[in-house]
């Protein structure tokens, strides 16, 4: 097995890039958020504001902040200059779902871009909601599609 965040001495070190054509490259991922009934319930009743605010309004606005910052979060993840990050959030009976998709033209694909975007917009829905309930579970985070590059990869459940 190779690994590519290895040097030749084995050490931690970021993917050379450099030698790669950029190309239009976009992904897709998701993250699920699971409120207990009168949770899900109360925030439906109040137009999807709990005490702290509009949630899924707060949520997509840290959410697309989180996506443009994963080079900042995550090792070896190249700095990206996001050219869109769209945030949807939609409550399916007692979850709410939300599916970030990033895109860039590059050298490097967006996946984590996507995921970190899904992943803060769920953190920020539990913040906004914990008054609610602590009994909140986020789970389900994934890739659903990604395009551009030397691979295209998507669900067949994908959106």
């Amino acid at each position: 097995m190779t690994f590519t965040h290895l040097d030749a001495e084995r050490r931690p070190a970021m993917v050379d890039v450099s030698g790669k054509t950029p190309t239009k490259r976009t992904a897709t991922a998701e993250a699920r958020v699971r409120f207990p009934p009168a949770v899900a319930a109360a925030l439906r009743d109040s137009g999807l504001r709990s005490p702290k605010g509009p949630v899924f309004d707060t949520a997509i606005v840290a959410g697309v902040m989180g996506a443009k910052r994963t080079h900042e979060l995550i090792p070896f993840c190249h700095p990206l200059g996001l050219e869109n990050c769209r945030i949807a959030i939609e409550l399916e009976g007692d979850t709410a779902v939300i599916r970030c998709t990033a895109t860039v033209h590059h050298k490097t694909g967006v996946e984590m871009e996507a995921l970190t975007g899904a992943g803060i917009a769920a953190l920020t829905v539990y913040d906004m909601c914990k008054a609610l309930s602590h009994d909140i579970v986020i789970g389900e985070m994934r890739l659903l599609a990604k395009e551009g590059g030397k691979s295209s990869y998507a669900l067949e459940e994908a959106p």
